[in-house]
């Protein structure tokens, strides 16, 4: 799912957004993505990249992706809370219509950060297609709230405590020990940022869902550094009108 926005409605949407938004990156996400790995390919020691690319590998041993929640499923509902502590109800989103819901790892992810500045910078265009943006993650309401504050974003991020909404959607898995290890020794703690020790993550994954509950576009991965295009999540809303 990667395209250039070098056409068309798609390339002068992003254009005035970029025009509004002075001193944001406005280029494609996988073009950002792109950047940052290969700083990571040029600086992170081998010995961590081979140790996250093993457990990458492994997640697709095991098919995860092809094996979440599928299109054309009913969603399952949600009640989280918000970065405010605020509930936010699945049943109270669709009342609006569609959702686009984000599933990342945490605020410590730098690919899940730079996934929500680029879904941030396109929240204007998402919600003139008629849908409502929201991000989960097993993170603490409190690291929640941290992660919106710095990052200045105007959508509500959700913490699904023990990844119980995640697993519903056929999400989760534990973190390979040598990565747990090797995220230990970089300070990503997980059981504090997630309040519990069970060391289980989300794969990165977005969801459409109709104002029905009917998913209407399912994207998941097991490697942390894709994510989907905004534009194509755009395009998928611009082809469900309702």
């Amino acid at each position: 799912m990667h395209t250039d926005f070098a056409s068309g409605a798609d390339f002068m949407k992003w254009r005035s957004l970029e025009e509004s938004n002075p001193g944001l990156d406005s280029r494609p996400l996988h073009a950002i993505l792109t950047e940052r790995k290969e700083l990571i390919a040029k600086y992170v020691p081998r010995e961590a990249q081979a140790i996250h690319a093993q457990a990458v590998a492994e997640l697709r041993g095991r098919l995860l992706a092809s094996n979440i929640l599928p299109v054309g499923a009913k969603a399952p509902a949600f009640d989280l809370s918000d970065h405010d502590g605020k509930s936010v109800s699945s049943s109270d989103l669709l009342a609006k219509g569609k959702i686009v819901l984000c599933f990342i790892r945490g605020r410590w992810c730098p690919f899940c950060v730079t996934q929500m500045e680029a879904m941030n910078l396109v929240l204007p265009l998402l919600e003139q297609a008629g849908a409502t943006l929201v991000a989960v993650s097993p993170q603490t309401v409190k690291q929640s709230f941290f992660m919106h504050d710095q990052h200045q974003l105007r959508f509500p991020l959700l913490s699904d405590a023990g990844n119980k909404i995640a697993r519903k959607f056929g999400l989760t898995y534990r973190v390979p020990e040598l990565q747990e290890a090797l995220y230990r020794r970089a300070f990503v703690n997980l059981p504090f940022t997630n309040g519990d020790e069970s060391w289980e993550l989300p794969i990165p994954a977005t969801y459409i869902i109709g104002g029905n509950g009917t998913v209407l576009s399912a994207w998941a991965n097991e490697d942390y550094t894709g994510r989907p295009e905004p534009a194509d999540i755009l395009r998928i809303l611009e082809q469900h009108p309702s």
